[in-house]
């Protein structure tokens, strides 16, 4: 395959032949992607460029690549310039949003698994941890969420005082905290439970419960209410 153009390999290896004739499914990662950017470098085809593309991080080598490349990663790679790596990110960011649609329907703020399941795609694949905040009524229905910080690759950083600012600006009457690990092991380090705890506290003081406090790992979770560490009867 080296050297060659993708006109130059057999029609039966074409991706967007072996696409038109057999269907999307039947393609490889790399040859979906091939389809995406088109074109590759002079002395590398599109098919050999995505699979530089799959090959780029090198924790999560494979599609799950592409959540964690940057601008900057893409465009190092030779035949890879801004308006493809945009593509590409805009492809990753389409992914997280199907997904994140797919999983409403079962969306449940009284049900941890479907919190996890409605951010997860959002939140695993970060590269730093970041605290949400989801504000809810009376009816415990949905008001607001917000990104309270992004902090560093282990450490997260915002206050009570900061949570319970914005909740009472919502009006809020319960809260949902979610925050992610990026090492993907979503069990709470001592200082995620000693923070659980004081925002747990601050809030009774101020007539806001806090619902639950949901770790976010990769394709984990770890709930709070559903450990029974919160009292939320």
């Amino acid at each position: 395959m080296l050297n060659k153009t993708i006109k130059d390999l057999p029609k039966a290896m074409r991706p967007y032949e072996k696409c038109e004739a057999m269907g999307c499914e039947a393609l490889t990662d790399a040859e979906l992607l091939a389809i995406i950017i088109r074109t590759g470098s002079r002395g590398r085809n599109a098919l050999e460029l995505a699979e530089d593309i799959l090959s780029l991080d090198k924790a999560s080598a494979g599609i799950l690549g592409l959540m964690h490349c940057s601008r900057e990663d893409l465009t190092s790679l030779t035949g890879l310039g801004k308006v493809k790596a945009t593509q590409l990110l805009a492809m990753a960011e389409l992914s997280k949003r199907i997904w994140k649609a797919a999983s409403y329907e079962r969306l449940d703020f009284h049900d941890p698994e479907t919190v996890a399941a409605y951010y997860m795609e959002e939140m695993r694949h970060l590269e730093r941890e970041m605290i949400k905040l989801i504000f809810l009524n009376s009816r415990d229905a949905l008001i607001s969420e917000k990104c309270m910080s992004i902090g560093t690759v282990n450490a997260s950083l915002t206050s009570s005082r900061e949570i319970f600012i914005d909740a009472l600006k919502h009006r809020a009457v319960s809260i949902i905290l979610l925050h992610n690990h990026p090492g993907g092991n979503a069990a709470p380090s001592p200082q995620d439970i000693s923070f659980t705890s004081n925002v747990a506290k601050a809030g009774s003081l101020v007539g806001i419960r806090l619902l639950d406090h949901i770790i976010i790992g990769d394709n984990t979770y770890y709930s709070f209410c559903e450990r029974g560490l919160l009292d939320n009867g």
